[in-house]
């Protein structure tokens, strides 16, 4: 299929490139060219078969899609190989300065670079002279997350630790050692004052960034596992908390009052575990993925599934990435494939308006044939 490929390299990270972070490098700043158009987006996956000799390699890899003809480009425009380094979560900057990536040991950040190849412009990566010296030998970090400009920085651990700084001065915000027996994700809420994480075992827990104290807890139901979580704003702009769980019937997708930090509803979505989560930019979709490959798109608003992809990947979901316009979802898989979903037009309702219409009109001409006599 067009709109699904496979690159070679088990991915576990995926994310839309911001168009600021697509321009020619090379072009006069008057006259940025922008690389792949406007009918085209950039992605970029992460991931690869770890150290050992598999022969599968660690690298960054971009494609291009073409959202008028609804496909990815066959090959990468560009790959970049980490060595024997897994890149096995990333975070793209908002303002399009470049890419941080969680590798076994630290975090290494990246930059764009353009490249023009037989006046074809493409888009790549290169080293970063710019080196997070307070990310070094941290070990392996679980989540990384920047706030909607790019001014916070967030970090989650395998053993635990939540660090938060601001960007790109990385001055500490939020330092806990102990958070999570493992921090399994984490987010910003849209006006930064919150950050929201969910580990292994215990409840999920707030922070107030102002303080850098706890703020909330949140807690677990029966037999509940928290396994995303991801704030959003609903269509009066307030802000909502969105977090997945597992109990023995499936998974769950679970809405968070932000005032109070309580439970707003629950609704069961799926039998299979879910393993990605995501929620547009807009607000108006959330998206999960599941071990079995399959992708399920929701209408935040009724919570009602509005687009299903049965069988997306052969292997399980390992990250989902909105358009920063909502239009599209970018899926990723350890079965090296990458899959684009474009959100499906809801049916308008001026077609019904116009049959409504045309039914009224034929039983006012049936009334009047039948008072005049013309009907027996």
């Amino acid at each position: 299929m067009a709109n699904c490929k496979k690159y070679g390299v088990p991915f576990y990270g995926a994310s839309f490139v911001p168009r600021n972070g697509r321009r020619s490098s090379e072009s006069d700043p008057k006259h940025e060219e922008d690389v792949a158009g406007d009918e085209s987006s950039f992605l970029i996956f992460s991931g690869g078969g770890g150290e050992g000799r598999s022969g599968i390699p660690n690298a960054l890899v971009i494609t291009i899609f073409d959202h008028a003809f609804n496909s990815l480009s066959d090959q990468p425009v560009s790959r970049f190989g980490t060595d024997d380094d897994l890149p096995y979560r990333m975070a793209v900057h908002p303002g399009g300065e470049g890419v941080i990536c969680s590798l076994p040991k630290s975090c290494r950040w990246f930059e764009w670079e353009t490249t023009n190849n037989d006046d074809v412009l493409t888009l790549g990566l290169k080293q970063s002279e710019k080196v997070l010296y307070e990310l070094e030998h941290i070990g392996q970090q679980l989540a990384v997350t920047f706030n909607r400009d790019g001014s916070l920085l967030a970090l989650g651990s395998e053993d635990g630790k939540l660090r938060a700084f601001k960007w790109p001065t990385m001055e500490s915000l939020v330092d806990v050692p102990d958070a999570h027996t493992s921090v399994k994700n984490l987010d910003f809420s849209p006006d930064g004052k919150f950050l929201v994480s969910v580990g292994s075992g215990g409840p999920g827990r707030v922070w107030d960034l102002s303080s850098s104290t706890l703020k909330a807890s949140l807690p677990k139901e029966n037999d509940e596992v928290f396994g995303f979580c991801k704030f959003s704003q609903n269509h009066v702009n307030e802000q909502v908390l969105y977090v997945t769980a597992m109990r023995d019937r499936g998974g769950s997708i679970i809405k968070w009052n932000t005032t109070t930090w309580r439970r707003i509803s629950s609704k069961y979505i799926v039998r299979d575990p879910i393993s990605a989560f995501n929620v547009s930019d807009d607000g108006k979709f959330l998206a999960i993925g599941t071990i079995q490959g399959d992708v399920f798109i929701l209408n935040a608003g009724s919570m009602k599934v509005h687009i299903v992809v049965k069988k997306a990947h052969l292997g399980l979901v390992t990250a989902l990435a909105f358009s920063h316009d909502s239009r599209a979802l970018a899926s990723a898989s350890l079965d090296a494939s990458a899959r684009v979903t474009q959100m499906k037009e809801t049916q308008k309702s001026g077609l019904n308006i116009w049959i409504i219409l045309l039914i009224f009109l034929l039983a006012a001409a049936l009334y009047y044939a039948k008072t005049q006599g013309f009907l027996f």
